[in-house]
């Protein structure tokens, strides 16, 4: 259990700022247990489909189910209804859900490199991830934003992305460092961290996307009220995406680059600000809860920083932001220092000063959790 005399002042002084209550009022909620998580809900909500059904009658079926799930939540919130007084029906949304995306890992497009491999037949695309789900460590995190601390983090291995500067190069370029988890065995972790004291599930890695089967179907074997936290790179597809907005409670997305360019030299990533920028869009609409991290490279103030600052700023201006100010030159930045002489070097005070004098003016709500 947690050690409260330890607990970082700011994670509980931070509800007292009502730009992060306004912004969080879904997590909050669920958090201090006054609502149901939404996979909770999901799981109790009935849908009758056929595994016999082609793909595009299930993906139809679940963006039909999708709309109406929507509605269904919200009248559940505001009759105050106990979760567990509804049934788990024969067939519900959840495993509608676990029925698709494994068919999505069948021919593997969870993220927008859309490898299409058969990851259960070994097959291994750019993540370097067969069906198996390694977690590398799962603990309560405190050095998270501070609405979310502490945060019950479990971090997975493999990731889309290649990032020369990875802090996390030892896990996310190494698929096989972590230990096998099954759905259930994840569940039991979650529910684990639940027990401890954690405010949230914060899946991470690495990135969550691609772990995405196991994780979803983990929920069949969790029923504690905590909400989820979709710690991610957001590079995944829109129909990976509509899965998941069903089930995440709050979001913390990356957005790291303000163009194409820069995201393919130092991530090795194509398409980047047009993908990223679109799922963004998706995840600020209606009354999601998100911080959006940004963390400010050196030398990549105008091309990246104030582009994507603004973006938000125009629109994901319901979000909070972490312009995040602890780049270091990590893994491969660290190694050939010569070759990546651009961001060779920590970020200089009046680099970070000059975003932050940007965002206020932008009147972007950072200060508060950063």
């Amino acid at each position: 259990m947690i050690d409260w005399r330890f607990i970082r002042p700011d994670s509980i002084f931070v509800w007292n700022n009502r730009k992060v209550r306004e912004r969080l009022y879904h997590y909050y909620n669920v958090m201090k247990d006054n609502i149901p998580a939404k996979y909770l809900i999901v799981k109790r909500f009935p849908v009758d489909f056929s595994e016999e059904m082609d793909d595009c009658e299930l993906w139809d079926l679940h963006s039909k189910k999708h709309k109406e799930f929507e509605k269904y939540y919200k009248d559940i919130v505001n009759d105050g209804l106990f979760y567990h007084s509804l049934p788990i029906p024969k067939k519900s949304f959840l495993d509608l859900k676990i029925f698709l995306i494994k068919k999505v890992v069948e021919k593997c497009s969870l993220c927008e490199w859309r490898c299409g491999v058969n990851r259960y037949k070994g097959e291994k695309g750019v993540c370097r991830l067969d069906a198996n789900v390694r977690v590398s460590s799962a603990f309560l995190h405190m050095g998270e934003e501070a609405p979310l601390v502490p945060s019950g983090t479990i971090f997975f291995t493999g990731c889309s992305f290649k990032c020369v500067f990875c802090q996390n190069w030892d896990i996310s370029s190494d698929p096989l460092n972590g230990v096998v988890v099954s759905p259930r065995e994840l569940a039991e972790i979650a529910k684990k961290l639940y027990y401890e004291g954690a405010k949230n599930i914060n899946y991470v890695g690495g990135n969550p996307d691609q772990q995405l089967h196991v994780i979803v179907e983990s929920l069949r074997y969790m029923d504690v009220n905590i909400p989820l936290l979709w710690n991610s790179n957001m590079y995944m597809t829109e129909k990976v995406l509509e899965v998941l907005l069903d089930l995440i409670d709050i979001w913390l997305p990356d957005f790291k680059y303000g163009n194409n360019e820069c995201a393919l030299r130092y991530s090795r990533v194509p398409r980047y600000f047009d993908v990223v920028s679109r799922n963004h869009s998706i995840i600020c609409k209606g009354n999601n809860s998100v911080i959006i991290r940004h963390l400010v490279l050196p030398m990549h103030i105008e091309c990246c920083s104030k582009p994507v600052l603004k973006w938000i700023a125009d629109n994901c201006s319901n979000a909070l932001v972490n312009i995040m100010d602890q780049y270091r030159p990590e893994y491969l930045v660290l190694k050939y220092p010569d070759k990546y002489s651009q961001i060779s070097h920590r970020v200089p005070k009046e680099e970070l000063d000059e975003i932050y004098r940007y965002a206020d003016k932008l009147k972007i709500v950072w200060r508060p959790i950063s």
